[in-house]
């Protein structure tokens, strides 16, 4: 059901203004800050903790509780309030988006969103279509009919085992089994039901006999795609993951020759005074988009993570700063930017979908609401900043039942009210990691997520637990 928080009276108007005011004047004393660290331009969880945070972090949950398909119980790969689905597609399910769900729903049992014997009652019949649906060498595809567990084709060969997409989910069902683990006996038996899950997966397999992890294979074209994955971009917690896997391991030359190849990956370069460490897919000058900061480290914690490439919480904080401060000069001068109104990433845009992103070519006017919402650990001011904007000044055009709507763009003014997992996910758990850090404890607290990291040659305050 949709939280509506309305004004009563004046004097909480006032109020209102008031407390957005001060968080716009907090943000422009944050423009030149130059060195992104834990501690920069960091609210009080306090400050954070309003009914408002609460409320769109709830509202953004129910995308994956209320509008969960219902059959799988997995997330639907979008939904679409005005029920305009030209691809008939309503009844599609996403593997790495139902993820990003399944770190959700821990969150909204914690918050006291559903109950934990709703909860439990979730993860098993998403554990059952888990089990039973197509599966190929243990990895998952990207989409599945929700209604049937059948692979449903994301491209013409790409009808088999997608691992990137499969990590999302192995990142959660860790997250979820940790949770689990010495709870009662039905919560301990999905525990174990979601290890034997991960333990299936073969990442070996998809090495195709080299040193690099392989996106796809198909039953049917084999390794005909042959995207080898090489760093950096959304997936480095896939090479984590191969590495920790206890039961189809790769050896740590598997990560520093494909992913990092070699030292490839590292790089120095400067935008707005914040550096960015890593050579990001396709070379872009200011960074690639914004969710390459979010779907690792949903629960693979950046603070303090470093290896012999970077810094990787100065990387991801960075990543988001640019971000911020590019919307806010606003080069292309589109209207609506500024510091209240930011973030580019992949999500609908107004001619169908794009990889938003700072540049001049791949920033297209259009700003993705979980761009700025899913960095609240890098970017709090600023994210709190935006969220208050758009739910204060313009919700009538960007607000739903789940949450705020994945893209729009005041320049065409273009609203659409349509939503993608892969999107509200992020906003969930990493306001909740924000908060409380409970997506990070519970994956870095797995025994061989740290062997995995230390293989790979990792530093992490968690490493020392």
């Amino acid at each position: 059901m949709a939280v509506i928080i309305t004004c009563k009276n004046n004097v909480m108007k006032s109020r209102n203004a008031a407390a957005l005011a001060l968080i716009l004047f907090l943000c422009t004393s944050c423009y030149n800050t130059k060195k992104a660290t834990s501690n920069n331009t960091m609210l009080s969880l306090q400050q954070a903790d309003t009914s408002l945070f609460r409320m769109v972090q709830q509202q953004t949950f129910q995308y994956f509780w209320d509008g969960a398909e219902p059959v799988s119980g997995l997330a639907r790969e979008r939904f679409h309030a005005d029920d305009n689905y030209p691809d008939s597609d309503k009844n599609i399910v996403t593997s790495g988006g139902s993820g990003f769900g399944v770190m959700a729903l821990l969150v909204g049992i914690e918050r006291n969103f559903i109950t934990r014997q709703q909860g439990v009652k979730q993860f098993e019949k998403i554990l059952h279509f888990l089990e039973t649906a197509d599966r190929f060498h243990g990895a998952w595809p990207h989409w599945w009919n929700g209604e049937t567990g059948k692979v449903k084709p994301f491209g013409r060969k790409d009808n088999g085992g997608d691992l990137v997409e499969t990590s999302f989910m192995v990142q959660a069902l860790l997250c979820m089994r940790q949770y689990f683990a010495n709870g009662s006996v039905a919560e301990k038996q999905l525990a174990a039901r979601a290890d034997r899950l991960w333990k299936e997966v073969e990442f070996d397999w998809y090495r195709n006999g080299k040193n690099v992890l392989y996106w796809h294979w198909s039953p049917t074209y084999g390794w005909e795609i042959n995207f080898a994955v090489h760093g950096y971009n959304e997936c480095l917690i896939m090479y984590v993951l191969a590495a920790a896997s206890p039961t189809h391991g790769v050896p740590a030359e598997v990560y520093h020759e494909g992913w990092a190849e070699n030292g490839k990956i590292t790089v120095s370069k400067k935008s707005f005074d914040y550096t960015l460490q890593l050579q990001h897919q396709g070379n872009p000058l200011n960074g690639g988009p914004l969710f390459w900061a979010h779907y690792s480290y949903l629960g693979l914690d950046p603070r303090g993570l470093k290896d012999k490439y970077a810094d990787y919480w100065n990387e991801t904080s960075s990543h988001a700063h640019i971000n911020y401060q590019w919307c806010v000069n606003n080069p292309k001068k589109f209207k609506g930017y500024g510091p209240d109104s930011w973030g580019l990433t992949s999500s609908y845009s107004v001619q169908g979908y794009a990889g938003h992103a700072p540049s001049n070519e791949n920033d297209l006017g259009v700003i993705s609401p979980s761009a700025a919402l899913s960095s609240f650990p890098y970017t709090p001011v600023q994210s709190m900043a935006a969220m208050k904007n758009w739910y204060n000044n313009k919700r009538d055009k960007l607000w739903g039942p789940y949450g705020f709507y994945d893209a729009f763009s005041e320049t065409d003014n273009w609203y659409l009210p349509h939503y993608l997992a892969i999107d509200q996910g992020p906003i969930v758990v990493m306001m909740e990691n924000y908060r409380s850090g409970l997506l990070w404890k519970l994956f870095m607290s797995c025994p061989e997520i740290k062997q995995g990291l230390l293989k790979l040659g990792f530093e992490s305050p968690w490493l020392k637990k």
